[in-house]
């Protein structure tokens, strides 16, 4: 049964329904159609933590989308995913494919720049401190990008930045 019908709660129920209605007014290809389908499928699976569900449904969804954009955010939930199972570098290939695709997507320039952050804090750890140095330097570069993109977020980034003397830029609300 497809993951549409099993719905059981409210919100599901009322999100699907609308789904179905856009999906069948859409001035769009069937297969574009199909794509956003498993689109659909796939963010209700990943909701629901069935991350092995949630791929399968994203690989068909990029098999039949054809539009970059759309196609960047297929790759970035993918990444997330990979975030969520503890692959970081494979979570990383997902982003930078999405950003290739799409460069204005501060979220994924977010999720690089804490990825980076997380690996700085592992070596600054062990004791590895130049490392630890290049990694929080790479992280404050991806961060300066999603806030130049979004500048009323990632409040906690911004205070970093600033902490750490990472950056000096001001952003103004």
């Amino acid at each position: 049964m497809p993951r549409t019908q099993r719905n059981d709660n409210f919100i599901d129920k009322t999100f699907t329904v609308v789904a179905d209605i856009i999906l069948k007014i859409l001035p769009t290809n069937q297969q574009s159609k199909e794509a956003f389908a498993y689109y659909r499928d796939g963010m209700s699976a990943q909701a629901d933590g069935e991350y092995a569900e949630a791929l399968e449904n994203y690989t068909e969804a990029l098999s039949l989308e054809e539009d970059p954009y759309d196609r960047s955010y297929i790759l970035y939930n993918i990444g997330l995913i990979h975030t969520s199972n503890g692959d970081r570098d494979k979570a990383l290939e997902f982003y930078h494919q999405a950003l290739e695709l799409n460069p204005r997507m501060p979220q994924a320039l977010n999720n690089i720049a804490v990825i980076f952050h997380y690996q700085g804090d592992q070596a600054k750890d062990a004791g590895e401190t130049e490392d630890a140095e290049e990694l929080y330097d790479r992280a404050a570069d991806y961060w300066k990008q999603a806030i130049r993109q979004a500048p009323n977020n990632y409040i906690e980034a911004q205070n970093w930045l600033k902490t750490t003397g990472r950056s000096t830029m001001d952003v103004f609300f």
